[in-house]
């Protein structure tokens, strides 16, 4: 006989199973197990004997009682027409108190009486033999021995099955329901899984199988996007410290801190020495960065080039004219001046455009008659009052990292702690802290937008050498719209056949540019996206669709992922990644001594006593 059906009710039956068990308390628990397995034929075979027997019966006048409802008999014929499954269900309590326990048990027997109609319902009793029936339970066996007058196995149709369980829908307000907030997918075959850079895992209907991007995949950079707090840094944490123990070349560019203080903790002693810690803060110990070193014509003409562009950022993002052609011809002009003199820094930029005996004394060593005509024509003929205007106004904009006492012990050394390109060469590990509660937000963003372009020039500069003997170095950079100009546009393009390799990570898409956001996205092989808000979400679904929606880059779950990437040059499906990871387990590995001594190591290799410093930069700018 047929219990009621979904069709018969009003509502979706699982609200009110669930809402009992939402009422399960702290420590408590409850389970409901449904048993199927496929019916033999009996059942139908007699239920087809009842209804046509019973309308034969009512169709001779002789033997019709009229006493069966002919919609009964055609819910019964509509159920034997129906898949039938052996169903046992069994309810399982756990809590404090066997009053509170027989109550919950209770409330889950109550939710069930829905299913009750004037044919059939369910009536279920306690067991008397507990032992056995948690054994059958644990174990999902059916009973052996189903009593006559103890039944613990129904015959179900799969519409009844069906109205019993079911996944709840968004009808069920139902609280504490954890919901299935985003898609998942497998992995595609041809994703590395023992060899290159682990990510983390792909889980998808049981199947575990771990995600890791190959050597040469990682040449064609790779972006991670997500809100704060999702888990990007922590894969950058995550990659950098494999590339390190890999004996790789690395830098990381952090503009918080946190990432490299991490990292450095995870530094194995026997590569303390290739270990260079940045960190422009140490005013006892600076390290000097020259950003007017140039090994040829070109690379002046490049540093130029970045300098104007890093004042375009910081000055006049949206090119309102705060920057113009005016400012361009004279810092231009300024700048390949003083780079005629070998040991100049940042600071003598200030200094030629404030001082006309410097301008002077600097003119025999230009070479480029341009440049030079620059300053015996077109500012030798310029009257003072216009002279001063143009040039005191570039002054305001570079005046304020000069006197920066900070900033000028680093920019005004005329020799750079380290050099870029053996860096490169010789796979060292370059730890920058720019982090802005040390230094300051225009600070660090500054020493950001000149580091980015040195180390292009250093890549550039491979060029002489074979592309074989070419070295690869990992580049990171969290937050890297801090740091992103034309010249980082330019990386992404060209850095590949440097064997340069970026992995790069920001927040949302509306921090970086336009041409930085097509060059992203136009060139970079992997994408990896975290939860994302709902703008970044619309842009982003283009990237990922058919495979996942927008809902789906907006409800992923922390420390989960979705990635698009590229195998052998070939893209592949976008698929779901697991990052989560034992943290107590991946914490051992830090090592606290051994960072501070390598960080004081780092310092006393590349920093110099700051009295010298001082000296000398004051003694060059004539303080």
């Amino acid at each position: 006989m047929p219990i009621r059906l979904f069709k018969d009710l009003s509502t979706d039956p699982l609200a009110a199973v669930t809402s009992a068990l939402s009422k399960i308390g702290n420590k408590e628990g409850a389970i409901i197990q449904i048993l199927i397995r496929p019916a033999e034929s009996k059942w139908k075979k007699l239920g087809k004997s009842y209804v046509s027997s019973t309308k034969k019966n009512e169709a001779n006048p002789e033997k019709a009682t009229f006493k069966t409802d002919p919609k009964v008999l055609e819910r019964i014929d509509d159920k034997c027409n129906k898949p039938g499954f052996e169903t046992t269900i069994r309810f399982v309590v756990s809590a404090k108190t066997k009053e509170a326990a027989d109550i919950h048990l209770k409330n889950i027997k109550t939710a069930f009486s829905q299913f009750n109609s004037d044919l059939n319902s369910f009536s279920g009793a306690k067991s008397l033999f507990k032992g056995s029936f948690m054994i059958n339970f644990i174990y999902k066996f059916f009973p052996v021995v189903d009593l006559p007058y103890f039944k613990s196995i129904s015959v179900l149709s799969s519409d009844e099955l069906a109205t019993i369980f079911h996944f709840p829908n968004k009808t069920i307000e139902t609280p504490h329901i954890q919901w299935l907030k985003a898609k998942t997918a497998p992995v595609p075959s041809e994703v590395e899984s023992d060899e290159g850079t682990y990510i983390g895992h792909g889980y998808f209907r049981g199947v575990k199988r771990k995600v890791s991007i190959g050597f040469e995949d990682r040449r064609r950079h790779i972006y991670i996007i997500g809100k704060t707090g999702v888990g990007k840094s922590v894969l950058l944490q995550d990659m950098a410290i494999q590339d390190i123990r890999a004996g790789h070349g690395v830098c990381v560019i952090d503009p918080h801190g946190d990432l490299i203080d991490n990292i450095i903790q995870y530094v194995p002693p026997s590569r303390a020495e290739d270990v260079i810690y940045f960190d422009p803060s140490d005013n006892e110990r600076p390290m000097g960065l020259n950003l007017l070193e140039a090994r040829n014509e070109d690379q002046k003409h490049f540093i130029t080039t970045s300098i104007i562009n890093l004042m375009y950022k910081l000055y006049d993002p949206q090119r309102t004219g705060i920057i113009g052609p005016r400012f361009e011809h004279a810092v231009r002009n300024a700048m390949l001046t003083v780079m005629s003199d070998p040991g100049t820094t940042f600071v003598e930029i200030v200094r030629v455009l404030t001082d006309p005996k410097y301008v002077q004394e600097l003119l025999p060593k230009v070479q480029d008659p341009i440049v030079r005509r620059y300053w015996t024509d077109q500012i030798a003929q310029t009257s003072d009052f216009h002279k001063s205007e143009v040039l005191d106004y570039i002054v305001s904009k570079f005046g304020r990292f000069v006197t920066n006492k900070t900033m000028r012990n680093i920019i005004g050394q005329s020799k750079s702690a380290f050099d870029f390109r053996n860096v490169m060469d010789e796979g060292k590990i370059l730890l920058i802290n720019l982090s802005k509660g040390k230094l300051g937000e225009e600070n660090s963003s500054f020493l950001g937008l000149v580091l980015i372009p040195k180390i292009l020039v250093a890549a550039m500069s491979r060029q002489e050498i074979p592309e074989d003997k070419r070295r690869d170095f990992f580049l990171y950079v969290d937050e890297f719209q801090n740091f992103a100009t034309p010249d980082f546009a330019t990386i992404l393009s060209e850095a590949r056949k440097y064997h340069l390799n970026l992995t790069v990570a920001n927040q949302f898409i509306g921090q970086m540019d336009e041409e930085v956001k097509n060059a992203v996205f136009g060139n970079v092989g992997s994408l990896i996206s975290f939860r994302v808000g709902v703008t970044d979400a619309s842009y982003l679904q283009r990237e990922y669709q058919p495979v996942f929606g927008e809902s789906d880059l907006i409800n992923i779950e922390r420390y989960h992922a979705y990635m698009k990437t590229i195998v052998d040059n070939e893209p592949v499906p976008p698929f779901s990644v697991d990052m989560t990871k034992d943290l107590k387990s991946f914490k051992k590995g830090a090592n606290q001594k051994v960072a501070d001594a390598i960080i004081q190591l780092s310092r006393l290799k590349f920093g110099r006593p700051r009295e010298l410093v001082e000296a000398e930069v004051n003694q060059r700018a004539r303080l």
